[in-house]
């Protein structure tokens, strides 16, 4: 069935209809997104878990990805196309939601995020790899408008859910398994991407590292998306504890997800005329306002407001690592390149920001973890700003910090 919609797709207005599946792909893993990543601290709240077990639930199943990711990445590598392994991916963490709801037991569900976290967090990677292999062989094609396709998902699910999850909380595993069995379907549309036999052992993976541009912008935003971490595990319930309920909640991802938008259009002109360096600094800068405002604001509805800061953060990190890492990654080590960056943003940030915010969110409260994340922020500008700017004024030719 693949061949039979590759060969389709290659016809009559084959290449806009294969853009289309790239960009439909986006949206529902996205959707799934949303699903899962919005709703699942305000599941584990309303059955009861305390902010230290949410916080531990949400942070071992990135420490199961993390150990996940070098071998999916790997797979992806080396495997005769990266589309069965992404299919693999899909397929698993579509099965494993379903049975979350059978048990509220603590060792249960903690045991079930991990094989859900094994399979779920290395999707994006590998869809990012995919897809920018194949912009190399459209070089009129942009990953910010396929990207686009992620953001309007996400958006349009968060506010839908929002409206069910204010009386049917449960129906999101069904809703996320959906989205995969979509996904599936329209990874058949995609053109096989096929993966180059390499010896891609532990000690060459760690050969990544040795690239002082890459680990200087995977610096910046490691450290921003530690705050992230704490974002994302924390935000629905401090939303609600605020007062609002789960509409408002959709309301609040539907601002943060739209407010991506003039990045993803215009993420081409802006890499042309920006440093690399320059974008992730004011990432870093937007995120320590935004968590700062977070911190003073007791009233659920001036959130939304803020929420618009989202767009200067998460997508700006996300797809300007994912383009620099296709356009500095020798071709046979893209994959890996790309879970390299998943298992530092999504796996060891994400570990921190939940387990360590969950406990500080008991010790101190979560409005004061918010104020230490904006100074986390800032301090992430201030160091890094100031490597660049003596570099500068140096007069050292240094491409690995100025491009």
């Amino acid at each position: 069935m693949e061949g039979w919609l590759f060969i389709f797709l290659e016809g009559k207005k084959g290449l806009t209809t294969r853009l289309y599946a790239f960009m439909l792909f986006y949206a529902v893993i996205y959707m799934g997104n949303a699903v899962y990543g919005t709703f699942l601290p305000v599941y584990l709240y309303n059955v009861k878990f305390s902010q230290e077990q949410i916080g531990m639930l949400l942070s071992l199943g990135p420490l199961v990805a993390m150990l996940g990711q070098p071998i999916w990445g790997a797979l992806g590598d080396r495997s005769k196309t990266k589309n069965s392994v992404l299919a693999l991916l899909l397929i698993g963490s579509g099965i494993s939601i379903m049975f979350f709801p059978l048990s509220h037991q603590f060792i249960y569900l903690l045991i079930l995020i991990c094989v859900f976290m094994f399979f779920q967090t290395s999707i994006f990677a590998l869809s990012d790899a995919i897809t920018l292999e194949e912009l190399d062989r459209r070089p009129k094609w942009n990953f910010g408008w396929i990207r686009l396709g992620g953001t309007i998902g996400f958006a349009t699910m968060s506010l839908v859910f929002g409206i069910v999850a204010k009386s049917h909380i449960n129906s999101m595993f069904p809703v996320y398994a959906g989205t995969m069995l979509a996904g599936l379907l329209l990874l058949w549309c995609f053109p096989p991407a096929a993966s180059r036999q390499t010896n891609v052992t532990g000690k060459r993976f760690r050969e990544l590292f040795r690239n002082g541009k890459l680990m200087f912008y995977l610096g910046i935003n490691f450290i921003v998306q530690v705050t992230l971490g704490y974002y994302y595990a924390f935000f629905p319930i401090y939303f609600k504890e605020m007062g609002a309920d789960s509409l408002l909640l959709g309301w609040s991802m539907v601002i943060s997800s739209m407010s991506e938008l003039p990045f993803l259009l215009f993420s081409g002109w802006i890499f042309k005329r920006v440093s690399i360096s320059m974008i992730l600094i004011i990432a870093a800068l937007a995120s320590g306002i935004r968590w700062f405002l977070f911190s003073i604001i007791d009233q659920p509805h001036w959130i939304l407001p803020v929420q618009a800061l989202h767009g200067v953060i998460f997508i700006v990190l996300s797809v300007t690592l994912a383009t620099f890492i296709n356009r500095e990654v020798p071709a046979e080590w893209k994959a890996s390149g790309q879970t390299l960056n998943g298992l530092l943003s999504l796996g060891a940030a994400r570990i921190i920001g939940s387990f360590f915010g969950g406990i500080m969110s008991a010790a101190y409260g979560m409005r004061q973890v918010f104020l230490y994340s904006s100074w986390v922020s800032m301090a992430t500008v201030v160091v890094f700003g100031l490597v660049v700017w003596l570099r500068r004024k140096q007069n050292v030719p240094s491409p690995s910090l100025t491009k």
